[in-house]
């Protein structure tokens, strides 16, 4: 039973948008990450100006260093309303000229030349420290003086902030275009599904010929395999429609002899003819058994053509024993011999299928063809295996050999015309070939040849010989 699961639309787009939500995601993350690096490049430029105008403003006189730092220094840095300055200077002995004396930034700047630039903490709030170092030329007092610079990052994260939701905002655009476009083109890539289910939903249930729809490499297989699925379907039906008319046409003449032969019997009064007429009625029903059997044997071989699986099989022992079963039911005197070959001749088949086919052969051969000699070989020939059933009765002549493997052509009043037919149907499923041999000292032989297994598997020990 098909269970209904989740449409291949809804599977791709759920795939699509999970993709899609994880690179808007990781774009976010990256946006984040860079608005933050381009934040911090943007305000350290501006905190080590400050920084340098206020390392300019030192200056040595008669030994003393002193600094006056320039308003335009802290105006530059005080852009952002929130954000905090802090700063101090220390002259090349390491003393506070002015500022925060507490102010430290991470690590030592003593021996700094170039700006220096860190994060850090100082009372409490996360800053950016930038240290930037002067060169004192005072003869008295000579040496590096430092200059140190904190700003809160309120603005930085700020500026961050505001990168990051302008480039979301971007990203999500882009995504949801994107998205749309991918919803547009799965729904046109999926229309030839749809037309290939439009397509089998309008036909009529009677209709199994094969689509015929321009479609795409990815479901040419798919659609391969409908066409090859619907003409394995029409083919079953031919055949059991076949079988059908021919078992209606071949069993309504026997039934209307029967139901004659039964009315003539209720109305005959006398002994001797009633006698007559109960024979007749057994040869009647005699023969109608036989044609429904073999009616029902055909339709069997058909069906197992496509469905058996094949296993080893002596032929040899298969017809051996379909012989030594055929020959109690023997009504006059004819001499039977079985040629055994010394070893096995295997072949890959059917057994069922096999054993139908020698026993209508042989059957035909008992009943229609020896007069007072059968012989059955077998034997394997290169890489063939061989199976003659041969008798010294009139034989086939040529004009009808192709003639007698179809269904119901017979030469005798008595035959249904599907021995042979059954046999050719299982020469062809298993890859082999229905012969004659014309009529001869011999006699008339009917060959069958099949493809022989030359390894040899362990198999149970033969009987003994006819």
């Amino acid at each position: 039973m098909i269970r209904p699961g989740r449409s291949l639309y809804s599977r791709i787009i759920l795939i699509i948008a999970i993709i899609f939500g994880a690179g808007s995601v990781g774009l976010g993350t990256a946006a984040w990450f860079y608005a933050r690096i381009a934040a911090d490049d943007a305000y350290d430029r501006l905190l080590v100006g400050a920084a340098l105008q206020i390392a300019e403003s030192i200056y040595a006189q008669e030994g003393t260093i002193s600094v006056d730092p320039p308003v335009s220094a802290f105006e530059t840095l005080s852009l952002s309303a929130n954000d905090r300055i802090f700063y101090k200077v220390v002259d090349p002995r390491g003393e506070v000229l002015t500022g925060y004396n507490d102010l430290a930034p991470a690590g030592s700047f003593a021996e700094a030349r170039e700006p220096l630039i860190s994060d850090g903490e100082y009372r409490g709030f996360p800053v950016r420290v930038a240290v930037v170092g002067r060169l004192v030329s005072d003869p008295v007092a000579p040496g590096w003086a430092h200059v140190v610079v904190a700003q809160t990052r309120e603005a930085r994260t700020s500026l961050a902030r505001d990168l990051t939701l302008k480039a979301l905002l971007l990203v999500f655009a882009m995504t949801s275009l994107a998205f749309m476009g991918v919803l547009f083109a799965v729904r046109r890539a999926l229309a030839p599904l749809t037309r290939v289910e439009r397509e089998l939903r309008s036909r009529d249930p009677k209709d199994l010929t094969p689509l015929d729809l321009e479609i795409p490499r990815e479901i040419q297989t798919l659609v391969s395999t409908i066409n090859r699925f619907m003409d394995r379907l029409s083919g079953r039906i031919a055949l059991m429609q076949r079988f059908i008319a021919d078992a209606a046409h071949q069993i309504r003449t026997p039934l209307a002899g029967l139901a004659s032969q039964v009315d003539l019997l209720t109305e005959e009064s006398r002994p001797e003819r009633r006698e007559q007429q109960l024979t007749r009625v057994r040869e009647r029903t005699a023969e109608l058994g036989r044609l429904t059997n073999q009616l029902l044997n055909h339709a069997m071989i058909i069906h197992r053509a496509e469905v058996a699986e094949f296993d080893t099989v002596d032929l040899a022992a298969l017809a051996r024993q379909i012989l030594i079963n055929a020959v109690p039911s023997l009504a006059r005197e004819v001499d039977v011999a079985f040629y055994d070959p010394p070893e096995p001749v295997l072949m890959r088949g059917d057994g069922v299928s096999l054993r139908e086919a020698l026993s209508n052969l042989i059957h035909n051969a008992l009943k229609h063809g020896a007069k007072t000699r059968l012989e059955v070989r077998v034997f394997a020939e290169d890489d063939a295996a061989v199976v003659e059933v041969v008798d010294d009765g009139p034989g086939i002549p040529i004009s009808e050999w192709q003639r007698v493997r179809e269904p119901f052509h017979t030469q005798s009043a008595t035959g249904s015309g599907l021995g042979l037919a059954i046999a050719g149907d299982v020469v062809r499923a298993h890859g082999g070939e229905l012969r004659f041999r014309e009529r001869s000292e011999e006699g008339f032989a009917v060959i069958l040849r099949f493809k022989r297994l030359q390894e040899v598997p362990e198999l149970p020990e033969r009987g003994d010989a006819l």
